[in-house]
C-alpha cells in the first residue's frame, strides 16, 4: 500500500531553516514525481514543489522560489524539502504526495498526517 510520511517540522524563527523529509513505503520511489504542498489555516492546500521521478525536472511556487529546494533519494526512499529564511507566511501544515508527473492533477494514495511548520518569533 502506497504510504507517505513527513516528518521535519517545527518552531522555527523567522529566517531560520528547517529540512523536511517525506518517507516512502508501499511502491518504488523512483516511479513516481514527488510534490510537497502546505495547508495554512483558513486557506486552502496548495502546491510548492516538485521533482519528477529521476530528479530531472523540479518547480517550485513564486512564493518560495530561491528559499526551498527540493532533492530526492530513491535509494533511501525519501524526498527533501529544504527550507531556507522562512518567512511567517510559510506557517503551514506540510504535505507530500506521488504524481505520475509534476504537471499531473492527480495523486495517489491518501494525504498523511503531514507536518506542522510554525515560523514565528
Amino acid at each position: 500500500q502506497l504510504q507517505l510520511v513527513e516528518s521535519g517540522g517545527g518552531l522555527v524563527q523567522p529566517g531560520g531553516s528547517l529540512r523536511l523529509s517525506c518517507a516512502v513505503s508501499g511502491f518504488t520511489l523512483g516511479d513516481y514525481a514527488i510534490g510537497w504542498f502546505r495547508q495554512a489555516p483558513g486557506k486552502e492546500r496548495e502546491g510548492v514543489s516538485c521533482i519528477s521521478s529521476r530528479g530531472g525536472f523540479i518547480n517550485f511556487a513564486d512564493s518560495v522560489k530561491g528559499r526551498f529546494t527540493i532533492s530526492r533519494d530513491n535509494s533511501k526512499n525519501t524526498v527533501y524539502l529544504q527550507m531556507n529564511s522562512l518567512k511567517p507566511e510559510d506557517t503551514a501544515v506540510y504535505y507530500c504526495a506521488a504524481k505520475p508527473y509534476c504537471g499531473a492533477t492527480i495523486r495517489f494514495g491518501s494525504w498523511g498526517q503531514g507536518t506542522q511548520v510554525t515560523v514565528s518569533s
